[in-house]
């Protein structure tokens, strides 16, 4: 077999170490400003645009960049100012413009300069395109707006948003020495004093900011995984400013906690029964196994064999999450089935494994930190390695694909104190906020979706699809989620109450 063909999984792989896939000024909240009306900031069009960097993404060059400066810490908005960079995808139909539409990839720590092309260029609607001037960023500490850096490297064992399995009890107490030096070092990096300012409350003030600075009364918002929890925290901070707020594959809430973080292990579990039929399918030409249940427990022995024997550096972590990738679209099941199909039959490990094993360099530094920043100021984390140590022996068996991994400890058990508390979901305000969840997602399972629903209350309303990934707005491809959230972006139609999108693109 050609192993050079396995290089499509290194793709997922990477996507999900790199962004897996992150408060302000100790002081009242009505002295800091709480994001109501009375803190809005006031619209004043004065940026100056031109040309996107070259690493910005964007095959018909029409997308147009600038700065805009903001505070460092909105609690002293006369100290310190950093700048966030935007692009501009404008209207494609002036006429037809109804205002800005704010994105978010996700992450927190993902570059999102890109993604008004790359909605564009995936077949987001013309009538959205023609309503709106598609507006994308990098938030603070990422990318071109004031980056942050910890200075990871490969070679200390840390592999971004998601901790490696754990065996046992020890295993555990090892990753907590490597959290803690990687917490330590992201301390001992910030020369200029902006870690702590990184965070959701902040980034959504940032979202007003730009919101103003383009001389906008009101900003339409659309965000996927933990953009979700930023749109939450921006539609709960500015109802009065926050315009049409579509929430894509939900945390469940603003802000992503330890709670957060094991809902991975149920997400695996909920999705993975579709790659298993869709290997049971194909067994005779990848030998995975004739039923569902076969192939799971293909996955147990090919991922216990590689805790005990790595193979070319690649052992049972790497090999659970590169699984957990491909969860992500079903796109890549054929390139896991490849390198399955390898690791069972004890050949050498697919290339991109190894290249993933072996790789001392630290290509996402930046989105790293940038995640462990935001998570770790939004909210409170056990500070105790016993707490995690019982997390993962309780979801290695609830969830025993993945459980053991996600409950692992994380550097937020030794990071300094949040300097404000979580942004609560406001339900008093307008019917504005609509979430579409897909009812099979690794990272961001359908429980999320549920949860934000039920904390909005009759501000928002929950389309629920019948379908399998990360990702549903012109992400997917269920008709009846695409039709009712453009009908919504472009004329405000709001369903009168939650719906189910079946697999075929009805309504249920």
């Amino acid at each position: 077999m050609d192993r050079k063909r396995s290089v499509g999984q290194g793709a997922a792989l990477l996507v999900v170490l790199g962004l897996t896939g992150a408060l302000v000024g100790a002081m009242p909240a009505a002295a800091a400003g709480d994001g109501t009306a009375r803190d809005a900031a006031t619209p004043a069009a004065t940026l100056e645009w031109g040309t996107c960097p070259d690493d910005v993404e964007d095959p018909q060059a029409l997308s147009q960049c600038a700065t805009v400066p903001v505070p460092l810490d909105y609690g002293d908005p006369d100290g310190e100012r950093i700048e966030i960079m935007i692009s501009r995808l404008p209207s494609f139909n002036p006429e037809q413009r109804r205002g800005i539409l704010l994105l978010n990839p996700g992450g927190p720590g993902g570059s999102g300069l890109s993604q008004p092309a790359f909605l564009a260029g995936q077949g987001m609607p013309n009538s959205v395109l023609d309503a709106y001037d598609l507006i994308g960023m990098d938030t603070r500490g990422v990318g071109r707006s004031a980056p942050i850096n910890c200075g990871i490297t490969a070679d200390q064992g840390y592999y971004g948003a998601v901790p490696p399995y754990a065996v046992d009890e020890a295993a555990v107490a090892e990753q907590a020495r490597i959290a803690q030096g990687v917490a330590e070092q992201c301390a001992a990096n910030d020369d200029e004093g902006r870690l702590r300012h990184l965070s959701t409350a902040n980034t959504a003030r940032d979202l007003d900011s730009i919101r103003a600075a383009l001389g906008e009364e009101k900003a339409s918002f659309l965000g996927y995984s933990y953009g979700s929890a930023l749109g939450a925290a921006y539609a709960s901070m500015f109802p009065d400013t926050a315009d049409r707020v579509v929430l894509d594959s939900n945390i469940g809430d603003t802000h992503l906690d330890y709670e957060g973080i094991r809902r991975y292990g149920l997400g695996m579990e909920e999705t993975f029964p579709d790659f298993a039929n869709w290997a049971a399918a194909r067994h005779d030409s990848y030998e995975l196994g004739s039923t569902p249940e076969e192939v799971r427990e293909t996955y147990f022995d090919i991922a216990e064999r590689l805790d005990e024997n790595p193979v070319d550096g690649v052992n049972g972590h790497l090999f659970r999450l590169a699984t957990f990738a491909t969860l992500y679209r079903e796109a890549t099941y054929g390139t896991m089935a490849q390198s399955w199909q390898s690791l069972s039959a004890g050949d050498p490990a697919p290339e991109a494994f190894r290249r993933a094993a072996a790789d001392d360099s630290a290509p996402f530094d930046n989105s790293w930190s940038a995640f462990l920043a935001v998570t770790c100021n939004d909210a409170e984390w056990p500070e105790d390695v016993e707490t995690y140590q019982r997390g993962v022996a309780e979801d290695r068996e609830a969830y025993p694909l993945f459980g053991a991994a996600a409950a692992n400890i994380m550097p937020c058990a030794y990071w300094q104190e949040p300097l404000e508390e979580p942004v609560e979901i406001e339900s008093d305000g307008p019917t504005n906020v609509l979430i579409v969840q897909n009812q099979r997602d690794p990272a961001t399972p359908s429980r999320g979706g549920e949860l934000l629903d039920e904390k909005f209350g009759d501000r928002s309303r929950l389309v629920s699809v019948d379908g399998s990934g990360h990702g549903v707005y012109v992400l997917g491809d269920n008709p009846c989620a695409l039709n009712v959230t453009t009908r919504f972006l472009v004329h405000g139609d709001l369903p009168e109450k939650n719906i189910t999108c079946a697999a075929d693109g009805t309504v249920g």
